[in-house]
């Protein structure tokens, strides 16, 4: 992965491109000096930019051939089954501990784990292994997400808001639940006049 000082594969071509120009136009001594000053912006190889150079097209090609696959079903299965008895944690956290829980999810089930396998599953990288995650992430069933619109609609029609604790104006009375001889019971109060009562859950009038 390229840092903020190292150039990409892009910028790298679109670079190569610009110097082409000079370098086809100068003579033997100022290529070899363009050559050097090359090497130093992309720090490739000096054989590498010759053959660059000299290039009918410096356009990135699509691969032809595509590559053979290096994991084949069966490390997918067990990175899978491995996923799934960790509780679908991400690959970050997945990949360092992939060998020791498969061997040991092995002594309980049946993984086909061989020295090949194994082998494998201990050099396999993190990319490697969130691409295998990806496809069958996308196929779990999510559950619906609350958002601004969703959230508290029950609520919504219910007239009622928090009072500040330190409001006194008339008319406002406020309820609480407690516990009052271990029997639960909602007491009220009148924020001017302290008058307050008490009625226990389920029961019909006022003790």
């Amino acid at each position: 992965m390229p840092t903020e000082e190292q150039m990409t594969v892009n910028e790298r071509r679109k670079y190569l491109k610009l110097m082409k120009v000079r370098y086809v136009a100068a003579k033997r001594v100022e290529r070899s000096q363009l050559l050097t000053e090359m090497q130093e912006v992309t720090s490739l190889h000096r054989k590498s930019l010759t053959r660059l150079m000299h290039t009918a097209s410096l356009e990135r090609t699509k691969r032809q051939k595509p590559r053979p696959r290096t994991y084949g079903s069966e490390i997918e299965r067990v990175v899978v089954r491995v996923w799934e008895s960790r509780d679908y944690i991400c690959a970050e956290r997945l990949t360092p501990s992939l060998l020791r829980m498969a061997q040991h999810l092995a002594r309980f089930e049946p993984l086909g784990l061989t020295a090949q396998v194994e082998g494998q599953l201990a050099t396999i990288s993190r990319a490697t292994v969130a691409r295998i995650l990806g496809k069958y992430r996308s196929r779990m069933r999510r559950l619906p997400q609350k958002g601004a619109e969703r959230a508290n609609q029950v609520t919504k029609g219910v007239p009622m808001g928090r009072i500040p604790w330190d409001i006194s104006d008339p008319g406002i009375l406020r309820s609480i639940w407690c516990i009052i001889t271990g029997k639960v019971a909602l007491a009220s109060t009148d924020t001017r006049s302290s008058w307050w009562m008490w009625q226990r859950a389920g029961a019909s009038g006022w003790p």
